[in-house]
């Protein structure tokens, strides 16, 4: 607390990221970064670029990343809006798309539109961060007994929607065929539905096929999870005209140069090398399989995964108790302390290696 401080910044619970420890080495199950090294297109990509061109700034429209999306994807460039990472899209999203709570309240008095935006109780927190920090009114829609999403529960008017499919920390997914008659029912209200898909590589599916239909639908990816480039920052939207000409507009309002120049070409390379991600990710979903079923063996509960990770929790044990025991033995895993969630933990998919001797210590954590 300062007295410097405006009442936004005291107001603000900002988003707490997963441990990047330094002092000792650990097997880094806590983070959902992807095991395997990026593509060797992205690393020669980023050295040719790595000259005297950094002293001049990038191209602010990040030409060459958002022409290889769209050719990957099937859309036009001006369908593509690039970010540095999908954290920073999503929240020029909520900025451009929602209401600011005063602005809520004048409709009101209007008599017109003064609905809340809705998303998940259990989800990814920075959805929570950015309702605040926009000053945008939200109500979160418990997911049902077994940590599903409910369309149903979303069919009421609202201000818009947001929605990580598949879901985080759940890992969890609902098929196309439960999710676009939402989209549809949304569209009728003329309000925009973000699509959240940064782990969609991983087993789920994608609504990128169906996007023309929906020019509502807003679906963001980030190259952190299924590229490898976590440590990179880059991601896209992919929406109809009107959506990205909106985040075009927050970004010329904030910094026109978000995504720096190593970053445009390395994603560029990352997406055009689909066959290389294709195979390391198919490989983390095989390990995710194998993994998911020893634990159910040992009697875990294990929730259906479609992410690179899984959330779990041990038989007759608590969540932070099962934290600090796989930490002592050099482990990394998440821990949320919500009432639903305090039981269990988020872990991310290694490689075979890493998770054998995962697999070892949740063995032993049972004796």
């Amino acid at each position: 607390m300062s007295d410097y401080w405006n009442s936004r910044v005291i107001n603000l619970s900002p988003y707490v990221p997963g441990e990047q420890p330094r002092d000792r080495q650990f097997i880094k199950l806590n983070t959902n970064e992807n095991p395997y090294p990026p593509s060797q297109r992205v690393i020669e990509a980023i050295r040719k670029t790595a000259d005297d061109r950094l002293r001049l700034y990038p191209d602010p429209e990040c030409t060459e990343f958002r022409e290889a999306v769209a050719a990957r994807y099937g859309v036009k460039p001006e369908n593509v809006f690039a970010g540095n990472g999908s954290d920073e899209i999503l929240a020029l999203a909520f900025g451009a798309f929602f209401e600011s709570s005063a602005q809520v309240a004048d409709n009101r008095e209007q008599g017109t539109d003064g609905k809340v935006i809705l998303f998940p109780d259990i989800t990814y927190s920075f959805y929570h961060v950015y309702a605040r920090l926009w000053g945008v009114e939200y109500r979160t829609v418990p997911l049902a007994g077994d940590f599903s999403v409910n369309p149903s529960d979303y069919m009421i008017p609202s201000a818009g929607i947001v929605l990580p499919n598949p879901n985080a920390p759940t890992g969890m997914a609902l098929p196309l065929d439960a999710l676009l008659p939402l989209v549809s029912y949304l569209d009728t209200q003329g309000k925009v539905f973000i699509l959240d898909e940064a782990y969609c590589a991983f087993g789920a599916e994608s609504a990128l096929v169906h996007l023309c239909r929906h020019p509502n639908l807003l679906i963001i990816h980030t190259l952190s999870k299924s590229a490898s480039l976590a440590g990179l920052r880059a991601g896209f939207a992919v929406g109809s005209v009107q959506l990205i000409e909106g985040l075009r507009r927050m970004r010329d309002s904030f910094n026109s140069y978000t995504v720096d120049r190593l970053a445009q070409e390395g994603a560029a390379a990352a997406i055009t090398d689909a066959a290389y991600y294709d195979e390391i990710n198919r490989r983390i979903i095989a390990t995710r399989d194998r993994v998911s079923q020893e634990l159910a063996r040992l009697g875990f509960t294990v929730l259906p995964s479609q992410a690179n990770f899984i959330f779990i929790r041990a038989p007759g044990r608590s969540g932070i108790d099962f934290f600090s025991f796989l930490r002592q033995r050099g482990i990394l895993a998440r821990h949320f302390s919500g009432e639903r969630t305090a039981d269990f933990l988020r872990v991310s998919i290694g490689t075979d290696a890493d998770m054998d001797v995962f697999l070892d210590a949740c063995q032993r954590f049972l004796i």
